[in-house]
């Protein structure tokens, strides 16, 4: 019986695969569990729109992240933060306040997207990675300043 998958099921497909499985395998184990439904033509036709629209959505992220990319790249962030005697920082600059700073710039960036080699505990300026989509990574340099 052919079978398309609704989940992962181990050793026999992952979901949205069409496979052939037994027919008491289907009728007891799958299709009870809704781990898989019957594949007539009328959902194969579905599978196919909505891997289409997948696609599509795919596309538009892509294309988005682009264009962030292109705007992104090279650009340069200010942080000021407070420091004590002799120069020294209270903590760190975090990928959180580079996001902060960056949004304030006008630039929608998820804190988990910018990659922070080193921990930024002196001011200074440090060149910092932010991955925006698979094989997408915007350059940017964050400048630390003291706070006055």
């Amino acid at each position: 019986m052919k079978v398309i998958f609704q989940q992962d099921v181990a050793g026999q497909g992952k979901a949205g695969d069409v496979r052939d499985v037994s027919d008491g395998y289907a009728r007891n184990y799958l299709l009870p569990r809704g781990l898989a439904v019957e594949a007539t033509p009328g959902r194969l036709k579905e599978r196919e729109a909505a891997q289409r629209a997948q696609q599509r959505k795919q596309e538009r992220e892509r294309q988005a992240a682009e264009a962030l990319c292109r705007a992104l790249d090279g650009k340069s962030v200010s942080i000021p933060v407070k420091v004590g005697q002799h120069g020294r920082m209270f903590g760190a600059v975090t990928a959180k306040q580079i996001a902060d700073a960056l949004a304030g710039m006008g630039f929608s960036v998820d804190k988990h997207k910018i990659e922070l080699k080193e921990a930024l505990r002196e001011p200074g300026r440090y060149p910092v990675e932010v991955h925006l989509y698979p094989n997408l990574v915007a350059h940017i340099t964050v400048e630390v300043t003291p706070q006055a």
